[in-house]
């Protein structure tokens, strides 16, 4: 899974699921399919609102996903490919892991300007 941008959020409060993993070296091309097909199905469920997520050389990632209530929250927990997923997750691809639910009260930051395009490129 690949998110480069920051999420635009809506104004708070909304939740975060804070995924924290170490990956093993197990099927790596199938970790990765199974990843896309997570954000992609995240991406069609109600109350979805987005998500960032990084993994460093030595296999530690966190994954932050935003919702909109601990019931959409649920609901994609409940969600039986997810479910399946995260299951086959937990066997094969990551030696350790943490889930955190936090209520987000107040945010902030800078936007992150696009970059123009150059004019000499094809």
């Amino acid at each position: 899974m690949s998110e480069n941008a920051l999420s635009s959020m809506p104004r708070p409060p909304y939740y975060a699921v804070i995924f924290s993993s170490q990956r093993t070296a197990h099927d790596d091309a199938a970790y990765g399919a199974a990843a896309q097909r997570m954000v992609e199905l995240a991406r069609t469920q109600p109350g979805f609102l987005g998500v960032e997520s990084a993994r460093g050389a030595d296999g530690f990632g966190i994954t932050v996903s935003y919702w909109d209530s601990e019931d959409a929250i649920a609901a994609w927990r409940n969600h039986a490919e997810h479910a399946a997923t995260r299951e086959r997750g937990r066997r094969e691809w990551y030696a350790g892991f943490d889930l955190r639910v936090a209520k987000v009260e107040r945010a902030y930051g800078r936007s992150v300007p696009a970059t123009p395009a150059r004019a000499d490129a094809p």
